[in-house]
């Protein structure tokens, strides 16, 4: 998986390269709540069963953001890469939950 020139991967280290330097760990999140009309919408689809894409894709949306802020941080630090980028969401209140991407940045040999 690649962002322009930043190489992100969920490995400890990036297949046929050598890390030279480890930055630091890096972190992007974000707090999200969906429109009350489509909490309505989604409450409804709950009733029925079958997937609730209001929410689905809320939360792609959100993984996408907290990735994008997550790179920005590695750039800052002169990155090529982040390994071992983990996901992780919770639930801030009922109606809102953080996504938060985070990962070791790393300049490769």
């Amino acid at each position: 998986m690649t962002d322009a020139t930043m190489m992100l991967t969920t490995t400890d280290g990036v297949a046929g390269r050598d890390i030279a330097q480890c930055l630091g760990l890096v972190r992007g999140s974000t707090v999200r709540a969906k429109h009350i009309g489509s909490d309505i919408v989604a409450s409804l689809r709950n009733i029925v069963g079958g997937e609730v894409r209001e929410y689905a894709s809320l939360l792609a949306g959100a993984r996408e953001q907290a990735i994008d802020r997550m790179v920005a941080e590695a750039r800052l630090l002169g990155a090529d890469a982040v390994v071992g980028i983990r996901l992780e969401t919770s639930t801030i209140t009922q109606a809102a939950s953080e996504v938060v991407a985070y990962g070791t940045a790393v300049r490769l040999a």
